[in-house]
């Protein structure tokens, strides 16, 4: 979220009760920063679409299987390296003969440009890790079919989106989720009920990891209401109920709702 306004009822609900709360997020670290001291948030956070997951200093007493330290937090990285990513995306492009542009050969500006994103926002955008965004700038449908394919037999993860197409390798979400929740249950041993909140497709495998996964409408035109329930998918036990609103106040309302029934 950009803004939060909207959602401080249940931020500060949380806040009381010490419950904690994890923000998976697209954006890069760089980028969810600022968000996050807007917000006082100071518990773990998932970046790249399960690319690190990242933890504040001293958040647990307990060692952390496979962290290093990277700027003020301890990481896990889940996701290939950025540099192997860009590097295969090239390597991948000249041998389906096709054309691309990632951020790595584009300058701010261009990235500016191209996402219409502010130069300082565009700057925070770049600082990746994990995932590179691309466009085809030479390809038809059949070139891109075999960049995809030859992408996946090389263990790459290709991603189409309304601007950009992604490619990264190894960033999962869902396994982001399974870790925080081992290590959550390890620190405090206690039963742990996991709650979670996303807003559009991409957040399904990783709803599916926790016990009460919400799915937000992208907006109010035909909402439903809460009762409301997304069919499961084979291979999938649990049921994702659809939230009343889009944005931060349909995430404040899922808040609310979940803590009143505990």
């Amino acid at each position: 979220m950009d803004s939060f306004a909207g959602a401080e009822e249940a931020l500060s609900e949380l806040d009381r009760r010490k419950i904690p709360y994890v923000l998976l997020t697209s954006r890069t670290r760089e980028e969810i920063d600022p968000i996050r001291r807007k917000m006082g948030h100071n518990h773990p956070f998932v970046t790249e679409n399960g690319g690190g997951i990242f933890f504040p200093d001293g958040y647990f007493s307990l060692r952390i299987p496979g962290s290093v330290r990277t700027a003020r937090y301890l990481s896990i990285a889940q996701g290939r390296p950025y540099a192997e990513v860009c590097e295969a995306l090239d390597d991948i492009a000249e041998e389906c003969a096709v054309g691309v542009a990632g951020f790595h050969h584009m300058s701010l500006r261009e990235i500016a440009d191209n996402t219409g994103l502010r130069p300082r926002a565009a700057e925070l955008a770049r600082a990746r890790e994990f995932d590179e965004p691309f466009y085809f700038t030479s390809a038809d449908d059949e070139a891109i079919a075999r960049f995809v394919e030859t992408a996946r037999a090389r263990g790459f993860d290709t991603r189409p989106g309304p601007v950009f197409w992604h490619l990264s390798s190894k960033c999962d979400s869902a396994r982001a989720v399974r870790t925080l929740a081992g290590l959550f249950r390890e620190a405090t041993h206690i039963k742990l009920r996991l709650v979670g909140i996303g807003a559009g497709d991409l957040d399904l495998p990783w709803l599916r990891a926790v016990d009460h996964p919400i799915l937000l409408p992208q907006t109010r035109e035909g909402d439903g209401n809460a009762s409301e329930q997304l069919p499961k998918t084979p291979g999938h036990s649990k049921t994702i109920v659809m939230g009343d609103a889009p944005g931060p106040a349909g995430w404040n309302e899922a808040i609310l709702n979940i803590i009143g029934q505990f």
